[in-house]
Protein backbone atom coordinates (compact mmCIF):
# COMPACT_ATOMS: atom_id res chain seq x y z
CA UNK A 1 0.00 0.00 0.00
CA UNK A 2 1.48 3.83 -0.56
CA UNK A 3 -0.31 6.00 1.52
CA UNK A 4 1.55 8.77 1.88
CA UNK A 5 1.19 12.37 4.05
CA UNK A 6 -0.59 15.04 2.91
CA UNK A 7 1.27 18.62 4.16
CA UNK A 8 2.56 16.99 6.87
CA UNK A 9 -0.97 16.02 8.32
CA UNK A 10 -3.43 13.30 7.11
CA UNK A 11 -2.30 10.37 5.32
CA UNK A 12 -3.36 10.48 1.21
CA UNK A 13 -5.34 8.04 -0.62
CA UNK A 14 -3.46 6.05 -2.89
CA UNK A 15 -2.70 7.55 -6.32
CA UNK A 16 -5.12 6.29 -9.12
CA UNK A 17 -8.14 5.84 -6.26
CA UNK A 18 -10.21 7.58 -8.78
CA UNK A 19 -11.75 6.51 -11.67
CA UNK A 20 -11.42 2.89 -11.22
CA UNK A 21 -15.12 1.51 -11.54
CA UNK A 22 -15.67 1.23 -8.05
CA UNK A 23 -18.33 4.18 -7.74
CA UNK A 24 -21.24 1.82 -7.24
CA UNK A 25 -19.36 -0.86 -5.58
CA UNK A 26 -20.14 -1.21 -1.65
CA UNK A 27 -17.68 -1.27 1.13
CA UNK A 28 -17.87 -4.41 2.18
CA UNK A 29 -17.70 -5.43 -1.41
CA UNK A 30 -14.46 -3.28 -1.57
CA UNK A 31 -12.95 -4.79 0.95
CA UNK A 32 -13.93 -8.59 -0.37
CA UNK A 33 -13.06 -7.19 -3.37
CA UNK A 34 -9.33 -5.62 -1.70
CA UNK A 35 -8.99 -9.40 0.19
CA UNK A 36 -8.97 -11.11 -3.09
CA UNK A 37 -6.22 -9.60 -4.92
CA UNK A 38 -8.28 -6.41 -6.58
CA UNK A 39 -5.92 -3.47 -7.68
CA UNK A 40 -7.30 -0.19 -6.07
CA UNK A 41 -9.97 -1.11 -4.15
CA UNK A 42 -8.53 -0.44 -1.22
CA UNK A 43 -7.26 2.87 -2.29
CA UNK A 44 -11.20 3.63 -3.11
CA UNK A 45 -12.27 2.40 0.17
CA UNK A 46 -9.75 4.85 2.30
CA UNK A 47 -10.62 7.73 -0.53
CA UNK A 48 -14.38 7.55 0.94
CA UNK A 49 -13.40 7.26 4.47
CA UNK A 50 -10.38 9.03 4.85
CA UNK A 51 -10.93 12.34 6.60
CA UNK A 52 -13.21 10.35 8.95
CA UNK A 53 -10.53 8.31 9.80
CA UNK A 54 -7.74 11.51 9.88
CA UNK A 55 -10.38 13.37 12.23
CA UNK A 56 -10.80 10.47 14.84
CA UNK A 57 -6.82 10.03 14.89
CA UNK A 58 -6.16 13.80 15.40
CA UNK A 59 -9.17 13.89 18.30
CA UNK A 60 -7.72 10.99 20.14
CA UNK A 61 -3.46 11.78 19.53
CA UNK A 62 -2.17 14.41 20.95
CA UNK A 63 -0.02 15.88 17.70
CA UNK A 64 -0.57 15.96 14.22
CA UNK A 65 2.48 14.09 13.81
CA UNK A 66 1.35 11.40 16.12
CA UNK A 67 -1.85 11.39 14.46
CA UNK A 68 -0.58 11.19 11.10
CA UNK A 69 1.62 7.77 12.02
CA UNK A 70 -1.12 6.74 13.70
CA UNK A 71 -3.35 6.72 10.82
CA UNK A 72 -0.50 5.58 8.55
CA UNK A 73 -0.17 2.45 10.84
CA UNK A 74 -3.97 1.70 11.03
CA UNK A 75 -4.13 1.74 7.41
CA UNK A 76 -1.60 -0.86 6.96
CA UNK A 77 -3.01 -3.19 9.11
CA UNK A 78 -6.56 -2.97 8.02
CA UNK A 79 -4.66 -3.75 4.52
CA UNK A 80 -3.11 -6.67 5.69
CA UNK A 81 -5.59 -8.02 7.63
CA UNK A 82 -8.63 -7.26 5.02
CA UNK A 83 -9.22 -10.94 5.11
CA UNK A 84 -9.96 -10.96 8.78
CA UNK A 85 -13.67 -8.64 7.93
CA UNK A 86 -16.48 -10.73 9.13
CA UNK A 87 -18.89 -8.17 8.47
CA UNK A 88 -20.23 -8.22 11.44
CA UNK A 89 -20.31 -4.48 11.75
CA UNK A 90 -19.83 -1.87 8.95
CA UNK A 91 -16.29 -1.15 6.82
CA UNK A 92 -16.67 2.10 8.88
CA UNK A 93 -16.86 0.96 12.02
CA UNK A 94 -13.77 -1.49 11.66
CA UNK A 95 -11.31 1.14 10.07
CA UNK A 96 -13.24 3.41 12.95
CA UNK A 97 -11.65 0.74 15.56
CA UNK A 98 -8.56 0.16 14.03
CA UNK A 99 -7.34 3.39 14.20
CA UNK A 100 -8.56 4.30 17.77
CA UNK A 101 -6.80 1.18 19.20
CA UNK A 102 -3.57 2.66 16.61
CA UNK A 103 -3.44 6.13 18.56
CA UNK A 104 -4.06 4.64 21.63
CA UNK A 105 -1.52 2.48 21.12
CA UNK A 106 1.27 5.12 20.06
CA UNK A 107 -0.08 7.37 23.08
CA UNK A 108 1.26 4.36 25.35
CA UNK A 109 4.43 3.57 23.53
CA UNK A 110 5.01 7.35 23.74
CA UNK A 111 4.43 7.71 27.49
CA UNK A 112 4.05 11.66 26.51
CA UNK A 113 3.62 13.54 29.19
CA UNK A 114 0.67 15.73 27.93
CA UNK A 115 -3.00 15.57 29.30
CA UNK A 116 -5.65 13.69 28.23
CA UNK A 117 -8.89 15.84 27.94
CA UNK A 118 -10.99 13.89 30.43
CA UNK A 119 -12.60 16.38 32.31
CA UNK A 120 -13.58 15.94 35.98
CA UNK A 121 -17.19 16.89 35.55
CA UNK A 122 -18.52 13.96 33.46
CA UNK A 123 -17.63 11.69 35.94
CA UNK A 124 -19.29 13.35 39.23
CA UNK A 125 -17.46 10.68 41.82
CA UNK A 126 -14.40 11.84 40.37
CA UNK A 127 -14.95 15.79 41.03
CA UNK A 128 -16.19 15.16 44.65
CA UNK A 129 -12.60 14.37 45.77
CA UNK A 130 -11.26 17.56 43.53
CA UNK A 131 -10.10 19.34 46.35
CA UNK A 132 -7.64 16.53 47.32
CA UNK A 133 -5.72 16.53 44.43
CA UNK A 134 -4.92 20.14 45.13
CA UNK A 135 -1.22 18.75 44.56
CA UNK A 136 -1.05 16.29 42.01
CA UNK A 137 -1.78 16.40 37.85
CA UNK A 138 -4.96 14.87 37.77
CA UNK A 139 -5.06 14.35 34.34
CA UNK A 140 -1.80 12.22 34.09
CA UNK A 141 -2.60 9.85 36.81
CA UNK A 142 -6.12 9.75 34.67
CA UNK A 143 -3.95 9.29 31.44
CA UNK A 144 -1.90 6.05 33.03
CA UNK A 145 -4.83 4.91 34.37
CA UNK A 146 -6.58 4.56 31.06
CA UNK A 147 -3.94 2.60 29.65
CA UNK A 148 -4.22 0.06 32.11
CA UNK A 149 -8.42 -0.75 31.07
CA UNK A 150 -9.09 -3.20 29.16
CA UNK A 151 -9.28 -2.62 25.20
CA UNK A 152 -12.83 -2.59 25.09
CA UNK A 153 -13.62 -0.61 28.30
CA UNK A 154 -11.08 1.64 27.04
CA UNK A 155 -12.24 1.98 23.57
CA UNK A 156 -15.86 3.19 24.99
CA UNK A 157 -14.34 5.52 27.27
CA UNK A 158 -12.35 6.86 24.43
CA UNK A 159 -15.19 7.25 22.04
CA UNK A 160 -17.74 9.23 24.77
CA UNK A 161 -15.12 10.77 26.68
CA UNK A 162 -12.61 11.69 24.84
CA UNK A 163 -14.17 12.06 21.78
CA UNK A 164 -17.07 13.54 22.51
CA UNK A 165 -19.40 10.51 20.52
CA UNK A 166 -22.87 10.01 22.08
CA UNK A 167 -23.67 6.75 23.70
CA UNK A 168 -25.86 5.81 20.47
CA UNK A 169 -22.80 6.85 18.00
CA UNK A 170 -20.64 5.28 20.13
CA UNK A 171 -22.42 1.80 20.01
CA UNK A 172 -22.61 2.14 15.95
CA UNK A 173 -18.53 2.92 15.80
CA UNK A 174 -17.53 0.25 17.61
CA UNK A 175 -20.35 -2.40 16.75
CA UNK A 176 -22.01 -2.87 19.85
CA UNK A 177 -25.50 -2.15 21.73
CA UNK A 178 -26.03 0.79 23.26
CA UNK A 179 -26.14 -0.86 26.82
CA UNK A 180 -23.11 -2.66 25.81
CA UNK A 181 -21.13 0.65 25.63
CA UNK A 182 -22.50 2.10 28.84
CA UNK A 183 -21.73 -0.67 30.71
CA UNK A 184 -18.24 -0.60 29.74
CA UNK A 185 -17.68 2.93 30.21
CA UNK A 186 -19.18 2.95 33.67
CA UNK A 187 -16.81 -0.01 34.64
CA UNK A 188 -14.23 2.02 32.92
CA UNK A 189 -15.40 5.29 34.66
CA UNK A 190 -15.42 2.92 37.86
CA UNK A 191 -11.30 1.86 37.66
CA UNK A 192 -10.29 5.68 37.02
CA UNK A 193 -12.14 6.82 40.11
CA UNK A 194 -10.03 3.30 42.00
CA UNK A 195 -6.98 4.76 40.77
CA UNK A 196 -7.27 8.21 41.61
CA UNK A 197 -8.63 7.18 45.51
CA UNK A 198 -5.35 4.85 45.67
CA UNK A 199 -2.95 7.68 44.22
CA UNK A 200 -4.98 10.09 46.97
CA UNK A 201 -4.36 7.80 49.70
CA UNK A 202 -1.10 6.98 48.70
CA UNK A 203 0.29 10.69 48.84
CA UNK A 204 -1.44 11.07 52.22
CA UNK A 205 0.67 8.50 53.54
CA UNK A 206 3.71 10.07 52.57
Amino acid sequence: MNAGVRGGTAPSPESGARGTGFDTTSDTELLRAHAAGAPHAFAELIRRHNDHLWQTAARVCYTPEDAADSLQEALLSAHRNAGSFRAESGVRTWLHRIVVNACLDRIRRNRAQRTVVLPPDVWPEISDHADHYGRIDVSIVLERALFRLPPDQRAAVVAVDVEGYSVADAAELLGVPVGTVKSRCARARQRLKTELDSFYTEGNRM
